[in-house]
């Protein structure tokens, strides 16, 4: 244990992938400075993308752990668990932790990820909920599911959809209500979304769209959600999975800038020189627009997270970050759904769109200038890593383009063997 004060030259606040990427960077060209992580969990760092599977029974939670205390000891880190950041003053270099302890630093790295967002439905902070965002938000609702006869999930994104598939493997009828026209808006069209629903349908899993919850009536064991349309559900356990806001609360005061998350140039850096911030907080360049945006995924957070650590440990390897660009791998019920790059065609775009009405295989491609610039696809395999090096490096396809329409996954290959000879 650290005393009231602590000094560190690396400071790292968070412990999931964008801070042990960092923690990588750095230790690759400095392996001896001081480098302290702060983690909020009062255990080792693990994925936020295993957490559905723990709620399954699929995954035990004591083996999803990314590190283990044997990596820290070796890096030379002193990983300080059951804490966070409570306030930063940028003057004096120091960062006051939830347990009253000043650490001082001369670099940090604020990689403190993202929490549920809470919908502002009357009824519902009276109504006893589930998230889906810690290991530990996992534990208990993998504990609630044996005596869970009817679970509803507001929210039809990435994390509302996961945890519903999850929870009706745990054995539970289940009930996703989604506000927009149709699941995963921000990942597939009306025609892809509605293969997914169809799935989850057969499995057993109601979907409501273009519903959105009026109010909650609490009861025990059950609550009632009344709804726009005027009907009502009925649940004995409520899962509220309508999306994440990157935590930046701790900032108030301390000059650094934020705007629905926290503004950092292409090394990752903040308008503070000593601060650099990565993954769920950070708001950086956009791939395909102006402004900046938060991309919250995991190969990105990665990116990000090596992007700072190489640029805090002076590292003159490191490249700008190349700017956000979506990828999401979605596997559901025996499918497999990809999202690769934007799904918006801009002016001028080709897509192209293949897809058996009655089946579950589809396939859309978005070219601009010759160049991709979406990939999605429902059981068609492709590797969404090729994909993204394809529209990060702008690849042109020239002679290859009609082949690549045709069959994708060999010619983004060939394309990407040639590009890293």
């Amino acid at each position: 244990m650290p005393d009231r004060k602590h000094e560190t030259h690396y400071l790292i606040a968070g412990a999931s992938h964008a801070a042990l990427a960092a923690l990588h960077a750095i230790r690759l060209v400095d392996g001896d400075r001081p480098l302290t992580v702060i983690a909020k969990d009062d255990s080792l760092p693990y994925s936020p993308t295993v957490l559905p599977y723990v709620v399954s029974g699929r995954s035990d939670p004591d083996t999803v752990l990314l590190r283990d205390d044997k990596y820290f000891a070796d890096h030379n880190v002193c990983y300080l668990r059951g804490r966070h950041v409570t306030s930063l003053n940028t003057a004096e270099h120091a960062a006051t932790l939830s347990d009253g302890i000043r650490v001082r630093f001369e670099k940090l790295l604020l990689a403190t990820g993202a929490r549920p967002a809470v919908p502002p439905i009357p009824g519902l902070a009276e109504s006893p909920y589930h998230a889906l965002r810690t290991l530990e938000d996992a534990r208990r609702l993998r504990e609630r599911l044996p005596t869970t006869c009817h679970a509803v999930v507001i929210g039809g994104g990435l994390i509302g959809m996961h945890a519903a598939e999850n929870v009706r493997k745990g054995g539970a009828r289940v009930t996703v209500i989604e506000m927009q026209a149709h699941v995963l808006p921000a990942y597939f069209d009306a025609d892809a979304a509605a293969r997914i629903e169809r799935a989850f349908a057969t499995a057993g899993v109601e979907i409501r769209t273009g519903a959105r919850v009026e109010r909650i009536i609490p009861g025990a064991p059950d609550s009632t959600l009344e709804l726009t349309d005027g009907t009502r559900v009925t649940a004995d356990l409520l899962l509220v999975g309508t999306g994440v806001v990157p935590v930046t609360d701790y900032l108030d005061g301390s000059g650094i800038a934020t705007d629905h998350g926290i503004l950092v140039d292409d090394t990752m850096r903040t308008n503070d020189p000593s601060v650099w911030a990565a993954g769920d907080v950070a708001r950086a360049r956009d791939f395909f627009g102006s402004a900046p945006v938060l991309n919250g995924i995991l190969p990105d957070a990665v990116e990000q997270g090596r992007i700072a650590g190489m640029a805090m440990a002076g590292d003159h390897a490191v490249r700008p970050y190349r700017g956000a660009v979506p990828l999401n791998t979605f596997g559901f019920f025996g499918n497999h759904a990809l999202a690769v790059g934007s799904n918006l065609a801009p002016p001028g775009a080709d897509v192209m769109l293949r897809a058996d009405p009655a089946g579950d295989r589809y396939l859309k491609i978005v070219l601009h200038q010759d160049r991709l610039h979406g990939i999605f696809g429902i059981n068609v395999p492709f590797d969404a890593g090729v994909m993204w090096e394809l529209i990060v490096r702008r690849v042109e396809l020239g002679p290859l383009r009609a082949r690549f329409l045709e069959q994708p996954q060999e010619t983004a290959r060939t394309l990407m063997s040639r590009l890293w000879r």
